[in-house]
């Protein structure tokens, strides 16, 4: 039995037949259309927060932000190292792994104080007008800039981004008039609004040096102002002093008689002028006759033209 068990197990073993259709596993496609990707952007997921490389990421161009207190950019770092980023950045793409801030350039500067490498942001679609106007709205929001920063970012927008005042009013939602009096103020000379800034003199103080016509003049009332602190209302009485002293030599010299131009008193002249006259009438054809009656205050000439 074991040599038939044995001789059994060398022999093939049957094929089994199974009633059962095998098929090919169906497979996706693999391949990547970059064409697709190109077209709709989808590097991004716009309007979520997410972790941006902070290397990636570039100033904004039109930042009003003149200056920054370096001193409150070391407290906002020292809060984000404690407490975190409450608030993240916003930033647009410009081109795939690159982006622009948009707002946020404060807590920017302080997490690269901090030296980290990301930091959460919110991506958004928007044009370079857009985002321009977006970070001067986010700094008068949070009242981060002094009156000379809003009125230069007003002019930026108004001559690099062909708003009319109009335009921006209604973006800003503020009024046309608004708008118009505080780039009115960018007519003070570089010096004197850098007085203004230094001495943090507001924004009444530099519309009344405007009335002054001349730089000499408004940076002598700066130094009055500064010197003595002079509020608003003791500044713009200065100024109606100031006026009044530079209109007073004008003044005088406009009530000075004027002087009357010369004149001949000597009466031949004017009338050997008439006698010539009538003779040269007459030695050209004319036939002129002229008569003179002297009378005691005046003389009189009556001359006579005949028409043919």
């Amino acid at each position: 039995m074991l040599f038939d068990y044995l001789k059994k197990g060398t022999e093939p073993v049957p094929e089994k037949t199974y009633d059962v259709e095998i098929r090919e596993i169906e497979r996706t496609n693999t391949e990547i259309d970059l064409s697709k990707i190109k077209s709709v952007k989808k590097f991004v997921t716009h309007g979520n927060s997410q972790s941006i490389p902070i290397n990636c990421i570039k100033p904004n161009p039109n930042q009003p932000r003149l200056e920054t207190d370096e001193n409150a950019l070391a407290e906002l770092a020292a809060s984000i190292e404690n407490y975190g980023l409450m608030q993240p950045v916003t930033v647009r793409q410009t081109i795939p792994f690159e982006y622009e801030l948009v707002a946020g350039h404060r807590r920017l500067e302080a997490c690269r104080m901090l030296g980290m490498d990301y930091i959460p942001a919110t991506v958004i679609r928007a044009t370079g007008t857009d985002s321009a106007v977006m970070a001067l709205i986010e700094n008068i929001q949070r009242e981060n800039l002094n009156y000379l920063e809003e009125a230069e970012a007003f002019q930026t927008l108004l001559s690099e981004h062909g708003l009319t005042q109009e335009e921006l009013a209604a973006k800003l939602g503020k009024s046309q008039s608004t708008i118009a009096n505080k780039i009115r103020i960018l007519k003070l000379p570089v010096n004197v609004r850098a007085v203004l800034c230094e001495y943090g003199l507001t924004e009444r103080h530099a519309r009344a040096l405007l009335k002054l016509p001349d730089e000499k003049s408004q940076m002598e009332a700066l130094e009055k102002i500064t010197k003595n602190e002079l509020n608003v209302a003791r500044t713009e009485a200065l100024v109606e002093r100031m006026l009044r002293k530079i209109n007073e030599p004008r003044q005088g010299a406009d009530k000075q008689p004027s002087r009357k131009p010369k004149t001949f008193r000597d009466i031949r002249i004017f009338s050997n002028t008439i006698k010539k006259a009538v003779e040269l009438m007459n030695k050209s054809g004319v036939g002129a006759v002229a008569k003179r009656r002297e009378e005691p205050d005046y003389i009189e000439y009556l001359i006579k033209i005949p028409k043919e």
